[in-house]
């Protein structure tokens, strides 16, 4: 009796403890089953006939991750000034790789807001009249097509911009809008990547360039949960046998 009553205690903690891990590790699996769909639908989601672009009724009240990646069109006309995201092709669909920077440009549309595009891909140590030329925007009004891509925020481990180069090393439109000078309630809290056959007869910038990626550890996070429950009641059993049925002390020999 005296074993059970020192195990009251033990167990009901025990029990708190693996429903919580339990807990965490279903969520991770639901977790993972909504993300799993979320990326066959933006997969298939690419390559389908573009939809409108959300306009600012839609998107004052916030867009969803459904809404990343999913290819849309607009009317309107490329506004001067450019910022630049640094990254780098491992995989380009045109003939452009390595380090370098992905133009965005401030685009006004026909209803009179504002969208970030970014024009394509600039390789590294290009020559200064190439890198000119390919920065001069389209004249007059054009009608566009890309995968719309939700702005993102930098984090602790993301270096700071260069505003004297307007280079960033997050797809902050807000951010970028304001270096531009852009009206920050009329700007789209998205960018639009511009599709390949945007790219101009000069090669640059290079369009189509979007990785599309999504991070997907819920399996892991959900194995680690299961494990971290299993691993509690592997303890508690162990430490409730040693309480209810102790080893004896053996008798000595005469």
């Amino acid at each position: 009796m005296g074993g059970l009553k020192k195990l009251l205690i033990p167990t009901i903690a025990a029990a708190l403890g693996l429903v919580v891990l339990l807990n965490l590790g279903f969520w991770q699996l639901d977790r993972l089953e909504w993300k799993t769909n979320l990326i066959a639908q933006v997969e298939s989601g690419v390559t389908k006939s573009p939809v409108e672009a959300p306009r600012p009724a839609l998107w004052r009240d916030g867009l969803g991750e459904e809404y990343d990646y999913r290819r849309v069109k607009l009317a309107g006309a490329f506004l001067e000034g450019n910022t630049f995201y640094y990254t780098a092709l491992s995989n380009p669909v045109g003939l452009a790789e390595g380090p370098g920077v992905m133009v965005y440009a401030p685009f006004r549309t026909t209803e009179g807001w504002l969208v970030l595009v970014n024009r394509g891909f600039l390789p590294q140590g290009l020559a200064e009249p190439a890198k000119a030329a390919a920065l001069n925007i389209p004249a007059g009004q054009v009608n566009l097509t890309g995968l719309l891509r939700l702005s993102e925020k930098p984090n602790w481990t993301t270096p700071e911009p260069s505003a004297n180069d307007r280079l960033w090393f997050a797809r902050d439109t807000e951010a970028m809008g304001e270096m531009l000078g852009l009206d920050p309630g009329n700007l789209a809290p998205y960018s639009i990547d511009l599709d390949g056959t945007f790219t101009p007869e000069a090669g640059l910038p290079q369009a189509g360039e979007t990785i599309v990626r999504f991070k997907n550890d819920h399996l892991g996070y959900a194995l680690t949960w299961f494990g971290l429950a299993a691993t509690l009641l592997g303890v508690f059993l162990t430490y409730a046998a040693t309480i209810l049925w102790p080893r004896s002390k053996g008798s000595g020999s005469a």
